[in-house]
């Protein structure tokens, strides 16, 4: 029974996050909005969404299908923010960044030792 609640948990985190990333790729295909302001777009819908009390539900429903992606950023800044918030108004300015202060941490570390081992090019070369 137990490796039923596990593939079960896995369906529920594919199907939210492939949901996420293919609006995500109708906006990409059906607007000129670049990349930029749909990630900007998406980060904010996650704070947004978490403001409401919204997004919470959705990541008890789908764990990691809906941290992961972008919009999940937004969610663990908004989320830090306001645990912060409850401590001062101090501490609502620095809560978003001690949350997410190990996720870009392990992005620059992880970039500098990939841009080491691999040879970087522009893509026409």
């Amino acid at each position: 029974m137990e490796y039923l609640e596990i593939l079960f948990m896995f369906i529920k985190a594919f199907a939210v996050g492939g949901l996420i990333c293919t609006i995500a790729q109708v906006i990409i295909n059906f607007t000129d909005l670049t990349a930029g302001k749909i990630l900007v777009s998406f980060m904010l819908a996650g704070i947004v969404l978490t403001a409401l009390g919204l997004y919470q539900p959705l990541v008890e429903f789908a764990g990691a299908g809906a941290t992961v992606p972008i919009s999940g950023f937004g969610y663990l800044l908004a989320n830090g923010a306001m645990r912060g918030a409850q401590q001062g108004l101090f501490q609502a300015l620095t809560g978003a960044l001690a949350a997410a202060s190990a996720g870009v941490s392990a992005a620059v570390i992880f970039s500098f030792i990939m841009a080491l081992i691999f040879k970087s090019h522009t893509k026409y070369n």
